[in-house]
């Protein structure tokens, strides 16, 4: 998990130093649901939703946000992630997601594996919002990380 943040002597927020740090294999992952009508699950499963194959739309989505955390989460580090995935699975009320991601760094990747999810989320609601208002985000949450000084966590 990132250490807390630090605030300097004009009461601001400081990215953390890790330049002492070790460089170790850490890995993460996180997961999120879109809830949906059984109406637009039938269309994803038939790969009739108006705005096209939101399956690979949602996965491609996902793995930019990862790459792209530290633009988005003002104190994050940018990394130079080894590795991303992002699985999506269709489920009788809407879609299951699971995001991966490893580096091989000195500050772990829970942030990048969270928004991971919660863009593929987002990819998700916005390829059906206008054919379902009912679609809801739901339960993003860390799964697990491995890797670094402050150990290993499983949900």
């Amino acid at each position: 998990m990132r250490e807390l943040t630090h605030l300097n002597e004009q009461g601001a927020a400081n990215m953390v130093d890790v330049g002492d740090k070790a460089v170790t294999e850490r890995l993460a992952s996180a997961s999120g649901f879109v809830r949906l009508s059984e109406a637009t699950v039938q269309h994803i499963r038939d790969n009739t939703v108006p705005k096209g194959d939101m399956l690979a739309v949602a996965r491609i989505a996902g793995i930019q946000a990862a790459k792209k955390t530290s633009d988005l989460i003002p104190l994050c580090h940018p990394l130079a992630l080894n590795r991303v995935r992002v699985d999506l699975n269709v489920t009788d009320t809407g879609v299951s997601i699971v995001a991966t991601v490893g580096v091989s760094g000195k500050t772990g990747v829970e942030m990048e594996a969270l928004t991971a999810v919660s863009v593929a989320a987002l990819a998700l609601y916005d390829m059906v919002k206008s054919m379902d208002r009912t679609a809801v985000i739901e339960r993003i949450q860390l799964e697990s990380k491995s890797g670094g000084k402050s150990g290993d966590y499983s949900r």
